[in-house]
C-alpha cells in the first residue's frame, strides 16, 4: 500500500464506502514480506514518502528482479541504483516501463506517471568526471519528484564558470554539490547560498587525493555555514537527502 492508497483508504472510510474494520484489514498487511533473498519493506513509502530503493551491485540479477517484483506489487514508482546493463534487464524483467539512465547507473520505474512535489533542487557539478555521481543525485531527487537543474564543469578552477550561475544558486531551495580533487566547490557555493548545500566528494583525483578522502577532508573543514557533507561517491544519498529538505521548505508530506 503507497501512501496515496492510504490516504484514498482514508478518505473512503470518512465517506461511509469503506467499514473502519475492513480499513483495519488493509492496513494490516504485514510492513515486511520475506522472499528470502530480501525481507522488502512495504511501509517504506508509508513512513518515509517513497518505496524501498534497491542498490544493485552485488545483487544476482534474478535477486533484482524479485525485489522489483515485490516492490512494485504494493508501490507506483522504482530507483534502483549502482545498476549496470545487467541489472536494468533484471528490472525490465519485473516492469516492462522500467527505464535505464546509463551516466548515473540508475533505474527507475514509474507505473503511473512520475511524482509532482513542489521545489527546485540544484545539482552542481565541478568537472566532467564528476557527472556520473551528479547524475545519480539528479535522477533520485527527480524520482522523488523534484525539479532539477544542472550545471555542469563549474569547478573552482574557473570560478566565472561557476558565478555566471549566481541566479540558479539563489533560486533553489536545496543544492547539491559534486566535487572531486580538492573538493574546495561547496565552501565557494555556501558563501554564496542562503538554501542548504550538500557536499558529495568524489572518487575523481591524483593520488594524493586518496580515492576521495582529500576532498571528504576539505568538505567536513569547510568554513561555509550551512554546508553537510554526505559520503564519497555517494550521490544517491545527497540527492535523496536534497529532496526530503525541498519536500519539507515547501510543507509537503511526499
Amino acid at each position: 500500500m503507497t501512501q496515496d492508497d492510504l490516504l484514498a483508504l482514508l478518505t473512503r472510510v470518512q465517506r461511509n464506502e469503506v467499514s473502519a474494520m475492513d480499513a483495519l484489514n488493509k492496513i494490516r498487511l504485514p510492513p515486511v514480506e520475506d522472499i528470502t533473498c530480501a525481507r522488502v519493506d512495504h511501509h517504506r513509502s508509508i513512513r518515509c514518502g517513497f518505496p524501498e530503493v534497491i542498490f544493485c551491485q552485488g545483487k544476482r540479477p534474478e535477486d533484482i528482479t524479485r525485489i522489483a517484483r515485490t516492490i512494485l506489487k504494493r508501490a507506483d514508482h522504482l530507483l534502483a541504483t549502482r545498476a549496470d546493463e545487467r541489472a536494468f534487464r533484471a528490472v525490465k524483467k519485473a516492469h516492462p516501463k522500467a527505464r535505464y539512465h546509463d551516466l548515473a547507473r540508475c533505474v527507475t520505474v514509474d507505473k503511473k506517471r512520475p511524482l509532482a512535489v513542489a521545489g527546485r533542487v540544484l545539482v552542481l557539478c565541478a568537472g566532467t568526471a564528476d557527472i556520473p555521481v551528479a547524475e545519480e543525485a539528479r535522477v533520485t531527487a527527480q524520482a522523488l519528484g523534484h525539479e532539477v537543474d544542472m550545471v555542469y564543469d563549474a569547478g573552482v578552477a574557473g570560478i566565472h564558470r561557476l558565478l555566471a550561475n549566481t541566479q540558479k544558486i539563489h533560486e533553489a531551495d536545496c543544492i547539491v554539490c559534486v566535487a572531486g580533487m580538492e573538493g574546495a566547490l561547496p565552501s565557494v557555493v555556501g558563501g554564496l547560498a542562503d538554501s542548504p548545500v550538500i557536499a558529495v566528494p568524489t572518487s575523481v583525483g591524483y593520488g594524493a587525493s586518496f580515492g576521495g578522502l582529500a576532498p571528504l577532508l576539505t568538505m567536513l573543514n569547510s568554513c561555509s555555514a550551512g554546508v553537510a557533507v554526505v559520503n564519497i561517491d555517494n550521490g544517491f544519498g545527497a540527492g535523496y537527502l536534497a529532496a526530503l529538505i525541498t519536500r519539507k521548505r515547501h510543507g509537503g508530506q511526499g
